[in-house]
């Protein structure tokens, strides 16, 4: 598999906005996300460990689902624990208890992705530097698994990947897939294995209250993603069970976690609501992210020479 990554970063920017005909593929289904974040990397359980033990805590943030209201069957779906009821709404559950993801936050920077020219401000993967479009973390032993093999696995299922997305809105068949030869490690996480391994529940949905109505706003609060992150971290493969040790353990450390990642989040949303309130493109410069994210400690990436 190869694809021509150079100038795009299609996969960790939300490019929506730059798009004639949005695509709102993780909008179909009888379950949709409560979230708006576009392509949102699902980390598996080993994976939140080692970010929350390496102090990046504050760079993960929670999925939950809720299921459509136009739907059939809405009362067997509770009756039966498919779904509860938090703050209002039909969360999707496993046996009654709220099932989620954690992923990469995605907060706005100035990004020319995808080919285009001109930088504009763009829900972006924290870990990606906003000039060179590259990763932070590529070949580090953070690299989420989801990204390394990707687009590898919407290849071995025969769904449409932002590759091919990237190419039917801005250049040409072939352009950033290059080939389309399946990886070996291109094997999803699929049933029950996924429980407790990638797919977390939450074992009590009265402790959600008001926090699912922030998450669906936009508006988590850092103790809301530190409850969904010490959960998936306390998770056990195959298992419904939380082990309230490692929970208690894995919530705090993200809750004090104060890394770049976290710094740099805070800064480019208040630059970003700045742009949109005195509406100066040219507060839109790629060339930030040395400024609010290297001088912060984040590694440098090594450009596409």
């Amino acid at each position: 598999m190869r694809v021509n990554c150079e100038g795009c970063a299609g996969c960790c920017v939300d490019w929506r906005a730059l798009s004639a005909t949005p695509d709102d593929h993780e909008r179909v289904g009888p379950e949709r996300p409560l979230d708006d974040v576009y392509n949102l990397v699902p980390l598996t359980r080993d994976e939140v460990r080692d970010f929350v033990n390496a102090g990046f805590g504050d760079a993960l943030t929670p999925r939950l689902w809720e299921r459509d209201p136009a739907s059939e069957n809405e009362s067997d779906d509770a009756a039966s624990g498919r779904t509860v009821d938090v703050d209002g709404f039909d969360v999707a559950a496993i046996a009654g208890r709220p099932a989620f993801f954690v992923g990469l936050r995605k907060p706005p920077k100035p990004v020319a992705p995808v080919g285009t020219d001109e930088s504009t401000w763009l829900p972006t993967c924290a870990f990606l530097d906003p000039e060179s479009l590259q990763c932070r973390i590529h070949g580090d032993d953070l690299y989420p698994d989801e990204c390394a093999t990707y687009p590898g696995r919407n290849l071995l299922m025969d769904v449409e990947s932002v590759c091919e997305r990237v190419e039917r809105e801005f250049g040409e068949p072939g352009e950033r897939l290059v080939e389309k030869s399946v990886p070996e490690d291109a094997a999803p996480l699929f049933g029950p294995q996924a429980l407790g391994g990638k797919v977390f529940a939450h074992p009590e949905p009265d402790a959600l209250d008001g926090r699912v109505d922030r998450l669906a706003a936009g508006e988590p609060t850092d103790d809301d993603r530190a409850e969904f992150v010490g959960t998936a971290a306390a998770a056990s493969p195959g298992m419904l069970d939380r082990n309230d040790d490692a929970y208690e353990r894995y919530r705090a450390r993200a809750l004090d976690a104060d890394s770049w990642v976290g710094a740099a989040i805070d800064d480019w949303q208040a630059r970003a609501d700045g742009a949109d309130a005195t509406n100066a493109e040219d507060d839109a410069e790629p060339a930030l992210g040395e400024r609010v994210e290297e001088a912060r400690g984040a590694p440098e990436t090594p450009g596409w020479d």
